[in-house]
């Protein structure tokens, strides 16, 4: 019997960890959803849930990194994510990585009683920096 709270990568969705690279130290996780192979699209997603790893290039490293695998391993030819527009480290380090402003949501997500717009940004593999 398979364990249900189990996940299990697969080519529709990768999930890995994020570890620091001094201690190993498990910091967040990055996961490429909805992956299609016949549209070399995917969704990426990742959370740093350790602040007192925040703003030292981990974010950026680990969306390089899966970014990489996306295009060189599941042949992808563009990933795409939604960011809040407030949150802009998280905007800085998907630029740092290639990512473009493809649109803008108008008050899609909703937090503490307030709306906020997002972003929508994608990558195409030859962008990759």
């Amino acid at each position: 019997m398979a364990d249900r709270g189990a996940h299990r990568n697969e080519y529709g969705d990768l999930l890995l960890g994020v570890e620091t690279q001094a201690d190993a130290r498990l910091i967040g996780l990055v996961r490429l959803r909805q992956a299609e192979p016949e549209l070399g699209i995917a969704e990426l997603d990742i959370y740093l849930g350790e602040k007192d790893s925040w703003g030292r290039g981990h974010a950026t490293d680990a969306v390089r990194t899966v970014c990489r695998y996306g295009f060189d391993q599941m042949r992808l030819h563009k990933i795409i994510l939604t960011v809040v527009t407030e949150n802009e480290p998280a905007v800085r380090a998907y630029r740092k990585v290639g990512f473009v402003q493809e649109g803008r949501l108008r008050e899609v997500f909703r937090r503490d009683g307030r709306w906020y717009d997002e972003y929508t940004m994608g990558l195409l593999a030859r962008e990759l920096i």
